[in-house]
């Protein structure tokens, strides 16, 4: 029985989703919403995901019911997407893996869009 958090967050939105066994155990998210007729600019984006990151990371293990100790790997979406909130997240997700002492594995985000699908959840990129 393999447990997996994953975090995503190569664009405006960052999510972050723990499976065990192909189950959903949690998938909360937050998006970077600019003002009507504006772009989002990476650096704006990676500042919302770092204001955001631990809350959401809180929102997971207790959406879950699972604790650190318990999880078998950290995922986390390595590219393609922006520069800067990959970056952010990345370094989150290479943070909690160091903590829990758990292996880390970097997942592309095209591959992982694609096999998400499998679990119906768009947003579970990182854990593929």
């Amino acid at each position: 029985m393999v447990i997996a958090i994953g975090f995503e967050g190569s664009a405006n939105k960052i999510g972050i989703g723990i499976i065990k066994d192909g189950v959903v155990l949690a998938n909360p998210r937050r998006t970077f919403i600019t003002p009507p007729g504006q772009g989002f600019l990476p650096r704006d984006t990676a500042k919302h995901h770092q204001s955001c990151v631990l809350l959401v990371l809180r929102e997971a293990l207790d959406e879950s019911g699972i604790q650190p100790k318990d999880i078998d790997v950290v995922c986390f979406t390595k590219g393609p997407g922006m520069g800067a909130p990959l970056v952010s997240v990345a370094v989150v997700a290479r943070t909690v893996a160091q903590l829990w002492n758990k292996p880390i594995i970097g997942v592309n985000h095209c591959v992982g869009r694609t096999l998400c699908t499998k679990y119906g959840h768009l947003y579970l990129i990182g854990l593929v």
